[in-house]
C-alpha cells in the first residue's frame, strides 16, 4: 500500500527525511489488511505479506518493489490509497510503472471518490487509468470491501471500478487504525492518527468531505477508541491527531473523551491530542474543559474568514464572527494552542481588504497560528461541479490542486494580484513584530506553551519562505531523487541536478539557522522578563461590555455590522422565548 505524495513545481516528489503529518488513510488500510490476513481471507494456505509506504517520508521505487515481488513469487496488489486530487498525477505515474510490469493496481481516495460522487461523467484522468487496466475504488473499505478486492485479485478478476459511494460503511467494531512504530517514526514527533468519526452535517461549497464521506456522521465506539490507544501505546505511541473533520459535531464526543480520561486517571495513560473543530464548539457544555483534560493540546479551527459576506457566499453560515473572540479565549484559558485555516480569494476579497482583515485578526483575535489557503474548486466539491457545468476555466493540471496554488481566475483581482495577496497574507501575519506579539501572549498565561508556539511558528514561516511548500506538506530535510521526476518531464543531468540540490540544501540550512537564532533570542528575552505575566493587549483582554461597539472586527464590513445586529437581536430575546422558539 502506497500513500503517494505530489510533485513540486519542478516535477519532483515532495519528500522529507521526516514528514510532518501521519497518514490516517494508510493506518486505516493497514489495519484492514492485517485483519484480512488474520482472518485468512485468501485461505489458510496463503502466505499474506503487507508492506506500507508513506511517500512523504519514504521513497517508492517501483522497479525495486517489482523485483522483490518477483523474487518472492505469488501474486500481488499495488494499492495507491488515500489519493487526493493533487496527488493523483503522482499516483498515476507510479501506477504506470507497476502496470508496465503487469502487476494489478488499484487507486482509491478523495479524488476518485469525489469525482464519482459529483460528476455526471468520468473525468479524463480516471478514464486514462482504466484504459491502463487500473482499478478505481470509490468510497471506504470497511465492512469487508477490502476483502472483496483482495479475493478478486487472487482469482484474477479485478474489476475496473468498485463504487461504494451510495452505501458508506459503519465504523463501529472495525479494526483500529494502526501503523508500525517503524512507519510512525518517519514523521516528525513520532505521533500517529485516529479517526473517530467521518462525515459532516454542514454544506460548505468548497468542501469535499460532505460529498465523499457524506453528511451523515458515522462514529467509532469508546471500545474501538480504547483498542486504538492500547495498540499504539504498546509500541510507545502516545500522541495522536484525531482526523475527524469536526470532532465537536461527534454526538458521542463526551463518552469518547470520558474513556480517555478514565485511562489517564486509572492507568496513567497520558496522551497528547490534536483535534479539528468548528467555531461554535465552545457553546457545547464542558466540551473545551473535558477535551483539554483528556489531553488536547492543539486545536485546528475552521475559521476560514472574518467577513460574514464571504462566509455566506461559501455556505459556511455556521461561522459567527461574534463568537470568535469568546471561543479563542476559552481555548487559550485551558492551555490549548489554536490553529486556524484562512481562505484567500472569496469573491469579495481584494488585496486591500485582505490586509485590513489580517490586521484586525492580529490586533483583536488571540490566534497562535494562522494558515492560509487559496480558495480552490477541489474535484468532489460543489464549487468544482458548478464551475465545470458553467465551462469556467480551471487549471487542467490537478497536481496544483493543493490549496497552495491558484487554479482559477478571481472576479476582482488579476492572477498576479491574487498570487501576491496569498504571499502577502503569510508575510503579514508572520511579520517579526507579530511573531513577538504571539510569543508575548503565550508567555503571559501561566499554562501557556511559548516554546511549542515558537517551534510551530518557525516551522510555518520556514516552510513558506525557504521550502516554498505549504507547512502542512512540510518536513525536516527535503529529499530529492533525480530519477523520480514527473512523467513527461526531461530527466536532468547529474552534473546539473546534484550540485543544485546540495547547494540548495546548504543554503536553506544556513537560512534556517539564522532565522532560528534570531527568533530564539526574542523568546529568551520574553521568558526572562519578570513582568511577562502582566502583558495585555486587545486580543487577550477578557470580553468587555462595550467591545462590540469598539472593535473593528464588527464594524470594518457591512457583513460585520449585520452580524452584530443579529447578535443584539438574539441577546434581546429572553431565555424562555428562545426555548419556546426552538420547540
Amino acid at each position: 500500500m502506497v500513500k503517494p505524495t505530489h510533485y513540486d513545481d519542478d516535477g519532483y516528489p515532495i519528500q522529507w527525511l521526516r514528514s510532518a503529518l501521519p497518514s490516517n488513510t494508510l493506518a486505516c488500510m493497514n489495519a484492514l489488511a492485517e485483519d484480512a490476513q488474520a482472518r485468512n481471507v485468501l485461505g489458510s494456505d496463503v502466505d499474506f505479506h503487507i508492506e506500507t509506504y508513506d511517500e512523504t517520508n519514504r521513497r517508492v521505487s517501483p522497479s525495486r518493489i517489482v523485483r522483490r515481488i518477483r523474487a518472492r513469487g505469488g501474486k500481488a496488489l499495488i494499492g495507491l490509497v488515500g489519493v487526493q486530487s493533487n496527488q493523483y498525477p503522482r499516483a498515476l505515474d507510479l501506477a504506470r510503472e507497476f502496470r508496465t510490469a503487469d502487476l494489478p493496481v488499484a487507486i482509491g481516495g478523495f479524488h476518485v471518490s469525489g469525482c464519482i460522487a459529483m460528476l455526471p461523467e468520468m473525468p479524463a484522468e480516471l478514464a486514462e487509468a482504466q484504459s491502463m487496466g487500473i482499478a478505481l475504488f470509490a468510497g471506504e473499505a470497511e465492512e469487508g470491501r477490502l476483502d472483496a478486492v483482495l479475493l478478486d485479485v487472487w482469482h484474477d478478476r479485478l474489476k475496473p471500478l468498485y463504487n461504494h459511494m451510495d452505501n458508506l460503511p459503519g465504523l463501529s467494531g472495525e479494526p483500529p487504525p494502526i501503523l508500525s512504530r517503524k512507519d510512525v517514526s518517519r514523521t516528525a514527533g513520532t505521533y500517529s492518527s485516529i479517526d473517530l468519526g467521518r462525515g459532516c452535517p454542514y454544506q460548505c461549497s468548497f468542501c469535499t468531505i460532505i460529498n465523499v464521506q457524506g453528511r451523515k456522521s458515522r462514529f467509532r465506539t469508546p471500545d474501538d477508541l480504547e483498542r486504538i490507544i492500547r495498540a499504539n501505546y504498546a509500541q510507545g505511541i502516545d500522541r495522536f491527531f484525531i482526523t475527524d473533520d469536526n470532532f465537536a459535531r461527534n454526538s458521542d464526543w463526551e463518552i469518547l473523551v470520558d474513556r480517555i480520561i478514565k485511562l489517564r486517571e486509572e492507568e496513567g495513560i497520558r496522551l497528547g491530542l490534536t483535534i479539528q473543530v468548528d467555531t461554535l464548539c465552545h457553546k457545547i457544555p464542558n466540551f473545551i474543559e473535558k477535551t483539554t483534560q483528556a489531553g488536547v493540546r492543539r486545536v485546528f479551527i475552521g475559521l476560514e474568514n472574518i467577513n460574514p459576506d464571504n462566509l455566506i457566499a461559501a455556505k459556511k453560515r455556521q461561522n459567527k464572527i461574534t463568537e470568535y473572540r469568546d471561543m479563542l479565549q476559552k481555548w487559550r484559558t485551558h492551555g490549548a494552542i489554536t490553529y486556524a485555516g484562512y481562505i484567500i480569494g472569496f469573491p469579495g476579497d481584494t488585496r486591500e481588504s485582505l490586509v485590513r482583515d489580517l490586521e484586525i485578526i492580529k490586533r483583536e483575535l488571540p490566534l497562535d497560528i494562522l494558515e492560509f489557503f487559496f480558495l480552490t474548486p477541489l474535484p468532489g466539491s460543489e464549487d468544482h461541479k458548478t464551475l465545470l457545468a458553467k465551462g469556467t476555466w480551471m487549471d487542467p493540471d490537478i497536481n496544483k490542486y493543493d490549496l497552495d496554488h491558484r487554479v482559477t481566475h478571481h472576479p476582482k483581482m488579476s492572477d498576479a494580484e491574487w498570487d501576491e495577496a496569498y504571499k502577502l497574507a503569510w508575510d503579514t501575519f508572520y511579520s517579526p513584530d507579530h511573531i513577538r506579539t504571539i510569543l508575548k501572549r503565550a508567555a503571559q498565561i501561566p499554562n501557556g506553551r511559548p516554546k511549542t508556539v515558537f517551534r510551530t511558528m518557525l516551522w510555518f514561516k520556514s516552510m513558506i519562505d525557504f521550502e516554498d511548500v505549504h507547512p502542512l506538506e512540510g518536513g525536516a530535510l527535503r529529499i530529492k531523487h533525480r530519477r523520480d521526476r514527473r512523467h513527461g518531464l526531461k530527466r536532468e543531468s547529474p552534473l546539473v541536478f546534484y550540485p543544485r540540490y546540495w547547494s540548495e540544501t546548504v543554503s536553506k540550512a544556513w537560512k534556517y539557522w539564522r532565522f532560528y537564532a534570531g527568533s530564539r533570542a526574542i523568546l529568551k528575552e520574553l521568558l526572562a522578563d519578570p513582568d511577562r505575566h502582566a502583558y495585555q493587549d486587545v486580543a487577550i483582554t477578557p470580553p468587555q461590555a462595550d467591545e462590540f461597539e469598539e472593535l473593528s472586527l464588527y464594524h470594518a464590513t457591512m457583513g460585520g455590522e449585520a452580524a452584530l445586529a443579529r447578535k443584539k437581536r438574539g441577546d434581546s430575546i429572553s431565555p424562555a422565548a428562545k426555548v419556546a422558539g426552538a420547540v
